[in-house]
């Protein structure tokens, strides 16, 4: 029996490390345009674009 992963870790792992995430998507979307695979570095950018929003956003009940 496999569960799906636990979104309070995962969501805890993507916020600590953001910043080399967002790169790492910037940097494959990069690769991407260059290889002349415009669909997959836009998926790539709005990714981490996603992201970046989701980053910026207070918890709920966690208003500062």
């Amino acid at each position: 029996m496999t569960q799906g992963p636990n979104p309070e870790t995962v969501g805890a792992l993507a916020a600590e490390h953001l910043g080399p995430i967002l790169y790492a998507l910037e940097a494959c979307a990069l690769q991407m345009e260059e290889g002349g695979r415009q669909e997959e570095a836009a998926y790539f950018r709005a990714l981490a674009r996603r992201l970046a929003e989701a980053g910026g956003q207070p918890r709920e009940g966690n208003e500062a």
